[in-house]
C-alpha cells in the first residue's frame, strides 16, 4: 500500500506531549473528582456528570457529540455514553476508539493512603479512583486526537460507555440500537494494561468468564448442634466438601469439561507474580503448568461469596441451607454456556450426604483471542514499539472484557486491538489505584502513531485478505 503523507516522528510526539502534559493531568484531575459509579447504590447524578464533562472534552476538539442510552435486558435505563465522530476522508477507514466513564466504588477509605477522588501525585505516580481504569484511556484517546488535529486521516467513532464496571447490561442493546454510528473499519479499546512499567502490550488473548450461584441444602429448619452434631449432615459440611472437590491437591481445577488451550510462548517469573499479587512469603502458588498459561490460557475457578453466618453472630446451630458464588474464569476456545454446564455437573456429581442442590443465577461473557496476522495488530505493535522505545509484547490477560464478543458479533469485519494504560502495580480496582505517568505519555504517543499510520496506509477491513495476497 502505498503511503500518501510522510510518517509522524514519536519524538516530537513525545515533545509536544511533554509541552501540554500539565493541561491532560489538570483535565484528568477533574475526571478523577467525579465519583461516577456505576452501581444502583450510588448516586447516577455523578455519572451523567462525568458523562457531560467528557462530552465537553469531545466538542472542544470539533467532534460532533451526543450523550446517548439504551435499555437493559430487563427494561431498565442504561447509564449515559458519549459517541462522538468525525468523519473518514475518501477510501480511508474508520476508528471506533473505545474507554469508559465509571470507576469501581472506592471501597473502604481507611484503605486508601490518599482520598479516593482526589488525583494525587507522588512521584511518577498518579493515584485515584479511576485515574488508570478507565479515565486515563479516555485521556489517551482525546489527547492523541488533539495531536493529530491537523492531520487526522482517519474518520473517527468516539465511544465512552458509562457502565462498563457494572457489568455493561445495556452494552449489546446500546450496539444494536447505535450501529450505525459506532461501525468502523478498526476498534480500539484502551482498557487493558502492559506487560510491566516500561514495556509496552498489545492485549491478544482474554479469558472468559461466567458466575455461578448455588445453594446446598440437608435440612428444613437449623437444629442445635450439641443435640444432632456428628449424625446430621449441615449444609457447612456438606458446602465445605463440595468446593474442595472444585479444586485437585495442586489448587488446579478439576472440574472436567473445561477448555485450556496450549502453552504461552512468554511467562512470568515467580518472583513477579509474588510481587505483584501481594502473595504472602509462606504461601505456595497454585496450578501446574507455566504461570503465563495458568494466568491466561487454564480455566480458573473462585469462590466469591458465601452466604454463612458472621462468627460475631454465630450460636451452636446446624446449617440447613447455605449458598455461594462461584467466578469462573474460561480460556479461549470455552464458552460460557459449556462452562457453566461443566460446573453445574460436577457439583451434581461431587455433592455429598445426598444433598440438595439448587443452581440459581448465572452471568457470562466469552473469552477472545487476536488474530495476530491481522495487518491492524502488526501496526499496532510498531507504534507501541515506537513511543515506548522497547519491544512490544503480546500478551494474554487473565480477567476479561465480556463485550469484546458482542463487538464481534455486530461488527464481525472489524480488526479490534485492546490497548492500556495500566501495568502491574495500577491496582485497578483495589484501593489505591494508580496511574503510572511515563506509560500514560507513551500510550498516548503510540496511539496518535498508530492512528496516523491506519490513515496512511488506508487500512481497513478490507486489507486483512489483500495484505496476506500481497506478501505472497
Amino acid at each position: 500500500m502505498t503511503e500518501s503523507t510522510s510518517a509522524l516522528d514519536g519524538a516530537s510526539l513525545h515533545t509536544r506531549v511533554d509541552e501540554i502534559f500539565d493541561d491532560i493531568l489538570d483535565t484528568l484531575t477533574d475526571l478523577v473528582a467525579i465519583p461516577s459509579v456505576a452501581w444502583p447504590s450510588f448516586d447516577p447524578a455523578a455519572v451523567t456528570a462525568n458523562a457531560e464533562a467528557v462530552a465537553a472534552l469531545a466538542r472542544d476538539l470539533g467532534l460532533d457529540v451526543e450523550i446517548l442510552t439504551a435499555d437493559t435486558a430487563d427494561g431498565t435505563p442504561g447509564y449515559p455514553a458519549v459517541v462522538a465522530s468525525a468523519p473518514a476522508p475518501a477510501g480511508a477507514p474508520t476508528v471506533l476508539l473505545y474507554a469508559h466513564h465509571d470507576v469501581q466504588p472506592p471501597g473502604r477509605d481507611e484503605a486508601w493512603d490518599t482520598e479516593p477522588f482526589v488525583a494525587t501525585r507522588k512521584g511518577d505516580r498518579l493515584y485515584g479512583r479511576g485515574a488508570a481504569d478507565d479515565k486515563a484511556g479516555i485521556m489517551v484517546h482525546l489527547t492523541a486526537l488533539r495531536l493529530l488535529a491537523d492531520r487526522l486521516g482517519v474518520g473517527v467513532r468516539l465511544f465512552i460507555e458509562g457502565e462498563e464496571e457494572a457489568g455493561s447490561p445495556s452494552f449489546r442493546n446500546f450496539l444494536e440500537r447505535h450501529r450505525d454510528k459506532l461501525a468502523a473499519d478498526v476498534i480500539v479499546v484502551a482498557d487493558s494494561s502492559n506487560w510491566a512499567a516500561g514495556t509496552p502490550a498489545l492485549t491478544t488473548s482474554l479469558r472468559g468468564m461466567c458466575a455461578l450461584e448455588f445453594e446446598v441444602s440437608t435440612l428444613d429448619h437449623a437444629v442445635h448442634s450439641g443435640m444432632y452434631g456428628g449424625v446430621v449432615p449441615d449444609a457447612m459440611l456438606a458446602m465445605t466438601k463440595v468446593l474442595a472437590s472444585l479444586h485437585d491437591d495442586d489448587g488446579a481445577v478439576a472440574v472436567a469439561g473445561l477448555a485450556a488451550v496450549p502453552e504461552s510462548p512468554i511467562d512470568y517469573a515467580e518472583a513477579t507474580v509474588r510481587e505483584d499479587s501481594g502473595v504472602l512469603p509462606g504461601t505456595a502458588l497454585i496450578g501446574t503448568g507455566s504461570l503465563a498459561s495458568r494466568m491466561w490460557t487454564q480455566p480458573s475457578i473462585t469462590v466469591i461469596g458465601l452466604d454463612i453466618p458472621d462468627v460475631d453472630v454465630s450460636s451452636n446451630t446446624l446449617q440447613p441451607s447455605l449458598r455461594a458464588k462461584l467466578s469462573i474464569r474460561l480460556a479461549p476456545g470455552d464458552t460460557p454456556e459449556s462452562a457453566v454446564a461443566a460446573v453445574t455437573k460436577h457439583l451434581e456429581d461431587n455433592l455429598p450426604f445426598g444433598a440438595t442442590l439448587s443452581i440459581g443465577a448465572t452471568e457470562g461473557g466469552s473469552p477472545w483471542q487476536a488474530d495476530l496476522d491481522d495487518p491492524a495488530v502488526r501496526v499496532a505493535r510498531v507504534a507501541l514499539t515506537e513511543a515506548w522505545g522497547t519491544e512490544a509484547v503480546t500478551m494474554g490477560i487473565g480477567g476479561s472484557i465480556p463485550f469484546i464478543a458482542d463487538l464481534l458479533e455486530v461488527f464481525p469485519q472489524a480488526s479490534i486491538l485492546v490497548t492500556g494504560v495500566e501495568d502491574p502495580d495500577a491496582r485497578a480496582h483495589s484501593a489505591n489505584e494508580s496511574l503510572y505517568l511515563p506509560d500514560f505519555k507513551a500510550a498516548i504517543v503510540a496511539e496518535a502513531l498508530l492512528l496516523d499510520a491506519l490513515g496512511r496506509q488506508g487500512l481497513g477491513t478490507g486489507d486483512k485478505a489483500q495484505d496476506t495476497a500481497a506478501q505472497e
